[in-house]
C-alpha cells in the first residue's frame, strides 16, 4: 500500500461524495486491504493523470468500483491509437501505443459504452476531449472502434477507424475492488 496514493484517494472521495452516495470510505478501504493487487493498478491510472475515484459498490459482493474521474481524458493516456491490432497495422506515423494495451498493462478495462454514460451521470466529463471505449468484436472486425465524449449537454457515442489517433482522444478506464 502507498500511503501517499491512499490520502489522495481518501481526499477525493471525500471531496467528490455525490459520486459514492451510500459509500462509506471504511467499505472502500477494507476493500482495499483485502486486495493489495489493486495498487499498482490504482497507482498506474494516477499517475497518468485519470484521478482515479469510487463510482460504485456491489451491494450483493461488495466489490468497490473505481474510473478515471479526470476531467478530460488523462492527459498521460492520448494520442493512442485503439489496439495493438491497430498499432501493427499502421505502416508509418505510428502512435507510442494503444489504449488496449495500456489498459491491460494498468491491469485494468476499458470503459464499456454503458460505463461511460454512467459516469457522465455524475459529473461532466471529455467537453473538450474524447475516450476510446471497449469495442464490440463484430465492429472491431470490420476495423472500426468506438469513442465518446460530451458536447452540447449530450453524451455522444462514435466511430473511428482504429488505426486513428488524436492528440485529444485518450481513453478511460475502470477497475473493481
Amino acid at each position: 500500500m502507498n500511503a501517499a496514493l491512499l490520502q489522495l484517494l481518501q481526499a477525493r472521495f471525500e471531496k467528490n461524495m455525490q459520486r459514492h452516495r451510500d459509500i462509506a470510505w471504511a467499505d472502500v478501504l477494507a476493500r482495499l486491504d483485502a486486495n493489495p493487487s489493486a495498487w499498482p493498478a490504482l497507482q498506474a491510472m494516477q499517475d497518468s493523470g485519470g484521478e482515479p475515484d469510487v463510482i460504485g459498490l456491489d451491494p450483493a459482493t461488495g466489490r468497490v468500483a473505481f474510473c478515471d474521474c479526470s476531467a478530460e481524458t488523462p492527459a498521460g493516456r492520448r494520442s493512442l491509437c485503439y489496439d495493438a491490432a491497430a498499432l501493427d497495422a499502421r505502416k508509418e506515423q505510428k502512435p507510442a501505443g494503444s489504449a488496449a494495451g495500456m489498459a491491460a498493462q494498468f491491469g485494468i478495462e476499458l470503459l464499456t459504452e454503458e460505463q461511460y454514460r454512467a459516469l457522465q451521470a455524475l459529473g461532466e466529463f471529455d467537453l473538450k476531449t474524447s475516450s476510446w471505449i471497449a469495442t464490440p468484436p463484430e465492429l472491431r472486425k470490420q476495423g472500426g472502434a468506438l469513442f465518446c465524449d460530451r458536447r452540447y449537454g449530450r453524451v455522444f457515442t462514435y466511430h473511428n477507424g482504429a488505426q486513428s489517433y488524436y492528440a485529444a482522444r485518450g481513453w478511460r478506464g475502470s477497475l473493481t475492488v
